[in-house]
């Protein structure tokens, strides 16, 4: 049997935006609405959030104390390993890696990602939405097996791929089969529709966002989140001059499989 465990990585150490995890949604920490939002994933099983072992985290594991979320506690910087760690703890079969700057993730984007790879297992080595991506920046969902997380997480030397966690394996097409979701709507949203959190400017749009749709129906869809774009440029224009913007930007000599036309630099 399958035991997929869905990883949420969060810290409060973050240098744009410190703190972002616990800002306010709706009458929520922001953590809180987007684990709400995994968990309703139909085929979300145990969704862990893991953090550090620094003090200023502390809040973060007294959150899911409260809250009843799993947590685990593991390497600051090393990304790669804190995913392997708990993954092994939690007796993973598969690690799901879904960052917690993706507070607007449709969970039928998490289904979609985890059928597929229900339905290919033997297929391939990894899979996500992410290579090429296609939806709007915020909806992540990566899928690694164990074995291939430990083979990673054993062999990986350079700094991004320890830093990112999966770097090392999309990166070696060669060597690892890589499956990807693309979203159906034939659309190419990712480098113009930017819905997650890492300036101040992306907290005004998703606060807004979540303003206009959360009344209505907490778990809002990717749909609804375009139909009010759709109604109010206003809103979609708070964060857009972040739009594309991501780290591969700082990491493009190091990238095989990543070029200019995947990320930008942010305009002065």
């Amino acid at each position: 049997m399958e035991n997929i465990v869905i990883v949420i990585q969060a810290r409060m150490g973050s240098t744009r935006l410190p703190g972002k995890v616990m800002l306010p949604l709706a009458g929520k920490p922001l953590l809180v609405q987007m684990m709400e939002r995994v968990q309703s994933a139909a085929l979300a099983t145990t969704v862990v959030v893991a953090t550090t072992p620094a003090y200023e985290d502390d809040v973060i594991e007294f959150l899911c104390l409260e809250q009843g979320f799993h947590c685990f506690r593991g390497h600051p910087t090393n990304l790669l390993d804190r995913h392997y760690q708990a993954g092994l703890a939690f007796g993973a079969t598969a690690v799901v890696k879904i960052p917690s700057d993706c507070p607007l993730i449709d969970p039928n984007v998490i289904d979609k990602v985890l059928t597929f790879y229900a339905n290919h297992r033997t297929e391939y080595d990894f899979v996500s939405n992410l290579h090429p991506a296609s939806f709007p920046d915020g909806n992540d969902v990566e899928v690694i097996p164990m074995d291939v997380l430990e083979t990673a997480w054993s062999e990986a030397q350079k700094p991004h791929e320890r830093e990112h966690t999966t770097p090392f394996i999309w990166d070696n097409p060669e060597r690892f089969r890589i499956g990807n979701v693309r979203w159906e709507s034939s659309l190419d949203y990712s480098m113009t529709h930017r819905w997650t959190i890492d300036y101040p400017e992306d907290y005004a749009f998703i606060e807004a966002v979540y303003q206009a749709l959360y009344p209505r129906n907490h778990l809002f869809t990717l749909n609804e989140i375009l139909a009010l774009l759709r109604e109010r440029p206003d809103i979609a224009a708070l964060n857009s001059h972040y739009a594309g913007v991501n780290w591969y930007r700082n990491n493009l000599s190091d990238l095989k499989t990543i070029d200019t036309l995947q990320t930008r630099l942010i305009e002065s």
